[in-house]
C-alpha cells in the first residue's frame, strides 16, 4: 500500500523511492569508505554523505609544487607568487604543480577502490575534482595562448603518467587517464565540439620502459633510482614546442612528477604542468626543522636541462 503522504507527489517520484527500497533488501550493500548501508540504486559503492565529506584542500600552499606551507616560511616574490623553502632553492621541471585535495581519508579510499578494486564510475567524481583543481591553473592557460599568438591553434597536451604494459594489461586502465578524460568533460573551458578543443588527450606520448618497484617505503633516493630511465618520449616531434599537461591520481613526494617532466621537457615540451587528484600535505611541523638538503623533494628535483630532440 502506499503511503498517505506519497498520495500527493509525483508518480516518478514515490516511484524512484520504492525502487531504490527494493533495491537496498534485494541487493544489500554497505558504503565502501564508512560501512553504512546504501540506500540508493548507484553504481557507484559509496553513500552521499562520504561524498560530500570529500573537501578540496585548504590553506596556504607552494605556488610552484602545491606544499603546505607556513606563513613564516613562505616567501612571496614580486609576482606576489608564495614558495615553499625547497622551490625557493631549486628549479623544477614543472612550472606548476596542482591538486584538489590532501591524500587521506574519503579522497584516500575514492581513489583505490578505482585504482586497485577496479570500482570505473570512480573516475567521474575524481575527474571532476581534478577539473576544479585546473581552475587554479586557467590563468596560466591563457598567457600561454597568448604567447602563442592570437590565431595559435595547439592545443594543450594532456597526458597521464602511463602504467607499465604489463600492469596495464593487469589493471585493464589507466586511472590517470580515466581521470583526465573525465576531468575534460568537466572543465569550463573546454568548448562544444564544433570548436577547436583547447585540450587535447595524449596518452601515447610519453611511455613507461620497464617496470618499476612501488615507491612505498623507499626513501628519497631509492625512489629516483627506481624512476630513473623508466620513462621516455619515443617521438620528440609529437611533444617539441607543445605545452603539456601531465596527469596522475596522486601526487606524493613529486618524483614521478618530476621524472616525467624531465623527460617531457628533455624532448622539447616548451611548458610542463602537474595536476593530481590528491596530494600528500607533509605536516607544518616539519618546516620546524627544514635544512637545506635534507627534503626529500630538494633531492628529487633538479635544474632542467635544455630543451632537445633526444627522447629522454
Amino acid at each position: 500500500m502506499v503511503p498517505r503522504d506519497m498520495l500527493h507527489k509525483p508518480a516518478s517520484t514515490w516511484m524512484r523511492r520504492a525502487a531504490a527500497g527494493l533495491f537496498s533488501v534485494l541487493f544489500p550493500s554497505d558504503c565502501r569508505i564508512c560501512s553504512e548501508p546504501l540506500l540508493n540504486i548507484s553504481r557507484l559503492p559509496v553513500c552521499p554523505d562520504c561524498l560530500a565529506g570529500i573537501l578540496p584542500a585548504r590553506g596556504k600552499v607552494c605556488s610552484t609544487c602545491g606544499e603546505r606551507v607556513l606563513s613564516s616560511y613562505a616567501a612571496i616574490d614580486s609576482a606576489g607568487l608564495r614558495q615553499c623553502p625547497v622551490c625557493r632553492r631549486i628549479e623544477r621541471p614543472f612550472a606548476r604543480a596542482v591538486a584538489y585535495g590532501s591524500y587521506d581519508s574519503g579522497l584516500r579510499e575514492l581513489i583505490h577502490l578505482l585504482k586497485y578494486n577496479g570500482v570505473r564510475p570512480a573516475a567521474q567524481i575524481l575527474g571532476r575534482m581534478l577539473a576544479e583543481a585546473l581552475t587554479a591553473l586557467e590563468p596560466e592557460f591563457e598567457k600561454a595562448r597568448f604567447d602563442q599568438g592570437l590565431f595559435a591553434e595547439a592545443a594543450v597536451l594532456v597526458i597521464p603518467v602511463p602504467l607499465y604494459k604489463t600492469k596495464r594489461w593487469q589493471r585493464r586502465f589507466n586511472q590517470a587517464e580515466l581521470i583526465a578524460r573525465a576531468a575534460l568533460k568537466f572543465h569550463p573551458a573546454q568548448p562544444p565540439a564544433s570548436q577547436r578543443a583547447r585540450f587535447q588527450v595524449a596518452s601515447g606520448i610519453l611511455l613507461r620502459t620497464r617496470d618499476t618497484a612501488s615507491q612505498i617505503g623507499l626513501t628519497s633516493h631509492q625512489r629516483r633510482e627506481n624512476l630513473r630511465g623508466a620513462f621516455a618520449v619515443p617521438r620528440a616531434a609529437d611533444v617539441t614546442g607543445r605545452d603539456v599537461l601531465l596527469v596522475d591520481d596522486v601526487y606524493t613526494t613529486g618524483t614521478t612528477a618530476t621524472e616525467c617532466s624531465r623527460v617531457l621537457r628533455r624532448a622539447g615540451a616548451r611548458r610542463v604542468w602537474v595536476a593530481t587528484v590528491a596530494r600528500t600535505m607533509k605536516l607544518a611541523s616539519n618546516y620546524a626543522e627544514f635544512r637545506p638538503g635534507e627534503d626529500d623533494d630538494e633531492a628529487e628535483a633538479s635544474t632542467v636541462v635544455e630543451p632537445t630532440r633526444a627522447a629522454g
